[in-house]
């Protein structure tokens, strides 16, 4: 069960981050004090302008020096492509198999594998400091700006501002525009290379400045936290992230595991953990068959693409890669991005390649079949929850369909549910 440090598109992971976490990695909850809001989709000159002085002002009595409000602020700009970025929802859903097989991929794993030997005294370091494995910095590394090859081309400051000046989260990216002046301020980076994601994201691991100036830190002895060009700083800093939210070194993620026949997948779910000793005597094994450990440790099952696709039982670390971001794809992951470079294979069980493509109207239009039938799916919006992922749950249960929750062609069939074009992958 113990696992030691070998244990066996890019930027949209920490953008959706940045827009759904509270309290985790990209959190921090901005003063009141934001600059004035523009009530406009198109803002004039003006108004932006009249914005960036309240915000210059929140500056200056945040701390940051005149010269880098004055430099800084002085020189952004409004971009209609930021505010573009941040109104688009992708009409249709991505898969589990689309969205795993994008990220944990035969050049990934190989890169990764090369840099875990070219790096391996650095992140031996990290890993005695920390506690976190080298592995899964790398698999972070590699989700994150595949290794360093794309950090994003915005400036930071002007996407920052952007945001700050719009209505619709201007609290919380006021309070990520003063931390990247603060960042500025520091000497960390010049505002001309403080480029990142449309939504601040910056450096090797994607970053939010709030996130920097809490975690960042000096790795190379240079005197200066620098995510964007010192792999030393960017490795310990993803490390010493990762432990202040719980890493425990002695254990894994999680691992695939089979279920056995007539399994009640109402037990699946990050809410419903329990000990392995527990999953062992319903008797679920792992990938090869194998019985599970005899031991008291807690453990979630989740099942991503349904009864189809792979399960896995996932374990306390599980949940701080969440606390990077808030996705069990994602965290799935880099858990498993992390075995395949530490020398592991691939799932025993692969996800379907032919799910269903479903777009936020099947959604909408399944939560609103399912709360008129009286299972709660709570407020139609379009997005596959928990709360909905149990009222399908409790409708197949029903209608003595496998109950795992997941949204295929026979519930929509069977709640009569015309899908949208396309409707398979």
């Amino acid at each position: 069960m113990k696992q030691g440090p070998t244990a066996g598109q890019y930027l949209t992971s920490a953008i959706i981050a940045a827009c759904l976490l509270s309290g985790t990695a990209w959190a921090g909850q901005a003063d009141k004090s934001a600059g004035v809001p523009l009530s406009a989709e198109n803002p004039t000159s003006t108004q932006f302008q009249s914005c960036v002085a309240n915000l210059k002002t929140r500056a200056l009595k945040s701390g940051v020096s005149e010269k880098v409000a004055d430099d800084v602020l002085g020189q952004v700009s409004y971009l209609d492509r930021v505010i573009e970025l941040d109104r688009r929802q992708p009409e249709f859903t991505t898969t589990f198999a689309d969205y795993l097989n994008r990220r944990v991929n035969e050049d990934r794993i190989e890169k990764g594998r090369a840099l875990l030997e070219k790096h391996r005294e650095l992140l031996n370091r990290v890993t005695a400091e920390t506690g976190v494995p080298a592995a899964y910095l790398l698999a972070f590394w590699g989700l994150e700006t595949n290794f360093g090859t794309y950090f994003g081309k915005m400036s930071v400051p002007s996407s920052l501002a952007t945001l700050a000046c719009d209505p619709r989260r201007a609290d919380y990216f006021s309070g990520e525009l003063m931390s990247a002046l603060q960042i500025i301020d520091e000497g960390a980076i010049t505002p001309d290379q403080m480029e990142g994601s449309w939504a601040g994201a910056m450096g090797h691991v994607q970053f939010m400045p709030s996130v920097f100036l809490r975690y960042a830190v000096d790795a190379d002895g240079d005197g200066k936290r620098d995510l964007w060009h010192s792999i030393p700083d960017a490795m310990m800093s993803a490390g010493n992230f990762l432990n202040h939210l719980g890493w425990d070194g002695d254990y894994r993620w999680g691992r695939e595991v089979l279920l056995p026949k007539q399994f009640d997948y109402s037990e699946a779910g990050l809410k419903r953990a329990k000990p392995l000793t527990d999953w062992r005597k319903e008797g679920i094994t792992d990938a090869f068959g194998n019985a599970l450990p005899d031991a008291d440790v807690k453990a979630a099952l989740i099942v991503p693409a349904g009864h189809e696709g792979p399960a896995f039982l996932v374990y306390h670390n599980f949940h701080v890669i969440m606390g990077w971001n808030r996705s069990e794809y994602y965290a799935i992951a880099v858990g498993h991005l992390a075995d395949r470079i530490a020398g592991g294979g691939g799932l025993q069980q692969p996800p379907p390649e032919d799910a269903l493509h479903l777009s936020r109207q099947d959604i909408e239009a399944l939560q609103n079949a399912l709360n008129d039938q009286g299972y709660d799916a709570g407020t139609p919006d379009g997005i596959l929850g928990p709360a909905t992922r149990s009222a399908i749950r409790d409708y197949q249960r029903s209608r003595k369909l496998i109950a795992d929750g997941y949204p295929d062609e026979i519930l929509f069939e069977s709640l009569k549910i015309t899908l949208s074009e396309p409707d398979k992958g």
